[in-house]
């Protein structure tokens, strides 16, 4: 008891000789102090503001230790410094943090092609190409929706109406069956140099002289290659490089049983299964050369090739969006099947 009166009678005297400014802020710091040791928590809790308010006090009044008892000088220095690395943190940060972000237009167009096409990360990012997107293949790939394993599945019925709204319809290359089970085959000519299809036509009863005649209508005017490869099919016979070799062109045979040493005319064909053959039923020779004519005229002006640096046969330029209010449209290739994309103004 005597000695909490000494301590009050000690304080008395040191408050009566501090100035009035020193006094005013010790009773502040102290009152501060007394509501944190009123929180009903087992151990008082530093709020952000009380770090901030002993932070500046530190830095404005000489004499702030002395009326600091809730926690060590060390710390309020410690609060400083942690202060000091969050302000220049805030001050350096960088504007623009990782890649730069992908527009909503992009990424609907990347939604919108998948869909409406069934086609993979390169086709898309080259129709972007051609439409003067600059983006990544790798950024197409992280925007692809998720669609049924299956291509085939994403053909609407509309499309598969429209196709054969006149008859039923399929359609294959080299043998094709029918709507009768019957089987039409499919010639064709195409070109090394930019995959261009110089040729082609249906018939149900393919011989040497037929295929004579198709070669003369491809190679008119004196425009024969230099050479010609050819497996080892019996259909040819003699009389087929006889033709070859009057026209001026060498014959180089593929070995049997090897269709890796043809591999533009094999792609070709894949190509033609997968994007129009296999979503058809061919009831005939008309309707299936009117197909495979339509989808030659989308291969050589509108599809994109890989092999050709995501260029077309034809050389497809590219278009970048005229002005701001300029919107992407797709335009239908073979019946809805694929489609090509412009920009139009709005109107």
């Amino acid at each position: 008891m005597l000695r909490m009166i000494f301590r009050l009678i000690i304080n008395i005297i040191h408050a009566a000789c501090m100035r009035r400014e020193d006094l005013i802020i010790e009773n502040a710091a102290l009152r501060l102090q007394l509501a944190i040791f009123k929180d009903k928590h087992p151990r008082p809790s530093l709020r952000p503001a009380d770090r901030i308010f002993w932070t500046v006090l530190r830095s404005t009044w000489s004499r702030w230790a002395d009326a600091l008892i809730i926690v060590k000088p060390d710390t309020v220095v410690r609060w400083h410094r942690m202060g000091f690395r969050l302000f220049w943190r805030w001050k350096s940060r960088s504007r623009r943090i990782g890649r730069p972000k992908v527009s909503e237009e992009i990424r609907q167009l990347i939604r919108k092609m998948a869909l409406d096409n069934a086609w993979g990360a390169p086709r898309i990012h080259a129709e972007l190409l051609k439409l003067g997107f600059d983006v990544d293949e790798r950024t197409v790939s992280r925007y692809m929706p998720k669609r049924p394993p299956d291509p085939g599945a994403v053909q609407r019925w509309i499309t598969f109406l429209r196709n054969h709204k006149d008859c039923l319809a399929g359609m294959d290359f080299f043998t094709v069956p029918s709507a009768t089970f019957n089987l039409l085959v499919v010639f064709f000519v195409i070109h090394h140099a930019r995959r261009k299809i110089l040729h082609f036509a249906v018939t149900a009863e393919p011989y040497a002289l037929w295929i004579v005649q198709q070669l003369r209508e491809a190679f008119a005017e004196d425009h024969a290659p230099r050479y010609v490869i050819l497996d080892r099919d019996g259909k040819y016979g003699d009389v087929v490089p006889a033709a070859l070799k009057d026209m001026g062109v060498k014959i180089v045979r593929t070995a049997c049983r090897a269709p890796w040493q043809h591999p533009f005319a094999e792609r070709w064909v894949l190509s033609c299964r997968r994007e129009l053959l296999d979503h058809v039923v061919v009831p005939n020779e008309a309707h299936l050369h009117r197909l495979l004519f339509d989808y030659v005229s989308y291969y050589h002006e509108d599809r994109c090739h890989l092999g050709l640096e995501k260029d077309t046969p034809n050389s497809r330029a590219v278009t970048p969006k005229p002005s701001l209010d300029a919107h992407v449209v797709s335009l239908p290739r073979i019946g809805g099947l694929h489609h090509r994309y412009e920009w139009r103004q709005a109107a």
